[in-house]
């Protein structure tokens, strides 16, 4: 009988704890809507509209605005596409999935695949491992 007592008013505890820690918001991140500090002088004027940027179209459209990390550096210009390698222009082409790979014949596959099949294939067989090690 005292278990269930002192069972019953931990629940009552947690309960109590839930519903204050729900009602402060604590562990939930809040943001400030804009309206919270008034700015010197402002006294409940209207907020100014964003402003348009200042760089022309063919600025914009020659240089990539913000990619410098220099201090004293310029901007980089855009080339035209014959300046880049043809390599950049298959980064982003889908490659086929582990399962994919699987229902080709191995010896058929050019060498990219068939670099990509080991390395997927390994890290798979890696996972699997570590799967049942962990529970055991």
């Amino acid at each position: 009988m005292g278990i269930k007592i002192v069972a019953l008013n931990q629940m009552r505890s947690l309960k109590s704890v839930i519903i204050a820690k729900n009602a402060v918001g604590v562990g939930q991140r809040t943001f400030a809507a804009g309206a919270g500090k008034a700015k010197k002088g402002s006294k409940g004027a209207a907020i100014d509209a964003p402003k348009g940027s200042t760089l022309s179209k063919e600025v914009k459209s020659t240089t990539v605005v913000g990619a410098n990390i220099l201090e004293d550096g310029a901007d980089p210009k855009i080339f035209p596409d014959s300046e880049y390698p043809d390599l950049l222009w298959r980064l982003l082409d889908k490659r086929p999935a582990l399962s994919e790979l699987r229902r080709k014949d191995i010896e058929t596959l050019p060498y990219e695949d068939l670099k990509r099949f080991v390395k997927l294939d390994n890290r798979a067989r890696i996972k699997e491992n570590n799967s049942v090690k962990a529970k055991n």
